[in-house]
C-alpha cells in the first residue's frame, strides 16, 4: 500500500501519480491533503476531486501552516491508519523505477533492514525551464526528458530515499533515513523527482520567506539553504536551471528504462553521501 501526503499540486499530476503507481500493481493508497493559507482555494478543490474521480477516499485533509514536522506527523497517522505490512512511501512528485521486482526487494529486506532504499533523479526540460506540461505520464516524461543530481550536488540537499519500509520501522523526515534501519539494496531504487516544474520557484520563494520570518517552524537549517541555494542559482542563470553544468549529470532518461549508468553511479552517490556542514564555505 502507498503511503503519502499530498498538498496543492496538479490535478495532472496526481492523476499521472496514481496511475504510476496503480501500474507497479499498488491497490491501495492511503493518502492525506495539507493546504497552507496561501494555498488557493481553487486547486485545493480541484485537487481532491481529482482524488475522488481516481475512486480514492483520503484519510484526513488537514490545513495550516507547513511547518518542517507537519508532513512527518500526517505520515505517521497514516502509516498506523495503513498498518502492518510493508509501505511504499512517496511524495506526490516521485515517480519511483525498480530495478529489480518490488516483491524481490521485499523479500530480501524482510530478511534483513526493513527497508528498501532509493535514490533521487531529478528531472528538468531540456533548456532548464520550469515550465509547465500536459496531462498523463507520457507528456510529464517528455517535458522533463532530463535526468541527474541537482538536488544532491547544488542544493547539498539528501538525495536517498527510504521507498519502502515494514510498518515496524519509523522512517525520518522527509523518508530521506530510518534509524537502525539503512537499505542494504544495490543498486538504490530510481526515485524519479519531478520537482522542477511551473510554480516551483515560487513555492520555493515562499518557503524561504516563512522559515526565515519563523511562520513556518524548522529545526533544520537545511530548508532555509537549500531555498536560499535554489533561487540565487535562478538568478545566476536567468530563472533557468544551468543544464550545461557537469556537476549535476543530466542527461536524457525515461521513466520507461533503468539507464546503463544507474547502478555505478547511483550506488558510488548513496555510498559517498555525508550530511552538509552548514555554517562553513
Amino acid at each position: 500500500m502507498l503511503v503519502a501526503v499530498i498538498g496543492p499540486v496538479e490535478p495532472a499530476l496526481l492523476t499521472a501519480w496514481v496511475d504510476h503507481y496503480r501500474s507497479l500493481g499498488i491497490e491501495r493508497f492511503v493518502l492525506g491533503f495539507h493546504f497552507t493559507d496561501c494555498a488557493p482555494a481553487d486547486r485545493r478543490i480541484k485537487v481532491q476531486a481529482a482524488c475522488r474521480e481516481l475512486g480514492i477516499t483520503p484519510t484526513t485533509v488537514s490545513h495550516g501552516p507547513w511547518h518542517e514536522h507537519t508532513n512527518t506527523r500526517l505520515r505517521d497517522l497514516l502509516r498506523v491508519e495503513a498498518g502492518d505490512g510493508w509501505h511504499l512511501l512517496a511524495d506526490s512528485d516521485e515517480f519511483q523505477v525498480y530495478p529489480a521486482p518490488m516483491d524481490e526487494l521485499i523479500a530480501q529486506a524482510e530478511r534483513r533492514t526493513g527497508t528498501v532504499g532509493g535514490l533521487m533523479l531529478d528531472r528538468v526540460a531540456d533548456d532548464g525551464t520550469l515550465t509547465g506540461w500536459t496531462s498523463g505520464v507520457k507528456a510529464l516524461d517528455a517535458a522533463y526528458p532530463l535526468g541527474g543530481f541537482f538536488t544532491h550536488h547544488l542544493l547539498r540537499g539528501d538525495p536517498r530515499k527510504v521507498v519502502l519500509a515494514h510498518s515496524r520501522v519509523p522512517v525520518d523526515s522527509g523518508n530521506h533515513r530510518a534509524e537502525g534501519h539503512r537499505p542494504a539494496n544495490r543498486p538504490p531504487v530510481i526515485v524519479h523527482h519531478f520537482k522542477w516544474r511551473s510554480g516551483v520557484a515560487e513555492d520555493v520563494e515562499r518557503r524561504a520567506l516563512h522559515c526565515a520570518d519563523g511562520t513556518w517552524q524548522t529545526a533544520s537549517p537545511a530548508w532555509l539553504s537549500e531555498a536560499r541555494q535554489f533561487m540565487g542559482h535562478l538568478v545566476q542563470h536567468g530563472g533557468r536551471i544551468n543544464v550545461d553544468d557537469p556537476r549535476f549529470g543530466l542527461r536524457p532518461v525515461s521513466l520507461g528504462t533503468v539507464p546503463a549508468w544507474w547502478a555505478a553511479e547511483a550506488t558510488q552517490l548513496v555510498g559517498a553521501w555525508r550530511p552538509p556542514v552548514y555554517g562553513r564555505a
